[in-house]
Protein backbone atom coordinates (compact mmCIF):
# COMPACT_ATOMS: atom_id res chain seq x y z
CA UNK A 1 0.00 0.00 0.00
CA UNK A 2 1.36 3.14 -0.87
CA UNK A 3 1.94 6.08 1.53
CA UNK A 4 -0.70 8.54 0.17
CA UNK A 5 -3.30 5.26 0.08
CA UNK A 6 -2.62 4.83 4.10
CA UNK A 7 -2.90 7.93 4.80
CA UNK A 8 -6.56 8.55 3.27
CA UNK A 9 -7.67 5.24 4.04
CA UNK A 10 -6.22 6.11 7.76
CA UNK A 11 -7.56 9.56 7.72
CA UNK A 12 -11.48 7.45 6.85
CA UNK A 13 -10.91 4.68 9.34
CA UNK A 14 -9.38 7.11 11.96
CA UNK A 15 -12.44 9.05 11.33
CA UNK A 16 -15.37 6.21 11.48
CA UNK A 17 -13.60 4.98 14.21
CA UNK A 18 -13.66 7.70 16.50
CA UNK A 19 -17.15 8.72 15.95
CA UNK A 20 -17.87 5.05 16.42
CA UNK A 21 -16.06 5.13 19.63
CA UNK A 22 -17.41 8.46 21.07
CA UNK A 23 -13.91 10.49 20.76
CA UNK A 24 -13.43 13.64 20.26
CA UNK A 25 -9.76 14.45 18.80
CA UNK A 26 -8.09 17.24 16.35
CA UNK A 27 -7.27 15.90 12.80
CA UNK A 28 -3.61 14.90 12.69
CA UNK A 29 -4.67 12.49 15.92
CA UNK A 30 -7.62 11.12 13.90
CA UNK A 31 -5.58 10.59 10.67
CA UNK A 32 -2.51 9.39 12.80
CA UNK A 33 -5.23 6.92 15.31
CA UNK A 34 -6.57 5.56 11.40
CA UNK A 35 -2.97 4.78 10.31
CA UNK A 36 -1.71 3.05 12.68
CA UNK A 37 -4.77 1.27 13.11
CA UNK A 38 -4.69 0.41 9.39
CA UNK A 39 -1.04 -0.94 10.06
CA UNK A 40 -2.36 -2.96 12.93
CA UNK A 41 -5.18 -4.21 11.83
CA UNK A 42 -4.11 -5.10 8.41
CA UNK A 43 -1.57 -7.07 9.99
CA UNK A 44 -4.38 -8.74 12.53
CA UNK A 45 -6.46 -9.26 9.68
CA UNK A 46 -3.12 -10.98 7.07
CA UNK A 47 -2.23 -13.34 10.07
CA UNK A 48 -6.09 -14.50 10.18
CA UNK A 49 -6.41 -14.81 6.29
CA UNK A 50 -8.35 -12.95 3.90
CA UNK A 51 -11.86 -13.40 5.25
CA UNK A 52 -13.63 -10.58 3.87
CA UNK A 53 -12.37 -10.12 0.57
CA UNK A 54 -11.91 -7.07 -0.85
CA UNK A 55 -13.13 -4.95 2.01
CA UNK A 56 -10.51 -6.27 4.34
CA UNK A 57 -8.21 -3.48 4.46
CA UNK A 58 -11.00 -0.81 5.05
CA UNK A 59 -12.47 -3.06 7.99
CA UNK A 60 -9.21 -4.03 9.39
CA UNK A 61 -8.17 -0.31 9.38
CA UNK A 62 -11.55 0.68 11.16
CA UNK A 63 -11.00 -2.50 13.57
CA UNK A 64 -7.35 -1.25 14.35
CA UNK A 65 -8.24 2.42 14.98
CA UNK A 66 -11.24 1.30 17.28
CA UNK A 67 -8.96 -0.97 19.50
CA UNK A 68 -6.05 1.16 19.86
CA UNK A 69 -8.62 4.21 20.76
CA UNK A 70 -10.02 1.59 22.89
CA UNK A 71 -6.55 1.46 24.82
CA UNK A 72 -5.87 5.12 24.45
CA UNK A 73 -9.11 5.66 26.56
CA UNK A 74 -8.35 3.14 29.35
CA UNK A 75 -4.64 5.22 29.08
CA UNK A 76 -6.72 8.02 29.71
CA UNK A 77 -9.07 7.11 32.11
CA UNK A 78 -5.84 5.97 34.73
CA UNK A 79 -4.28 9.53 34.68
Amino acid sequence: MSVLVLIIVGAAAGFLATRLMEVETDTVTTIAIGVVGALLGGLILRLLGSLFGMLSGFVGAVLGAMLLLWIWKQYQARR
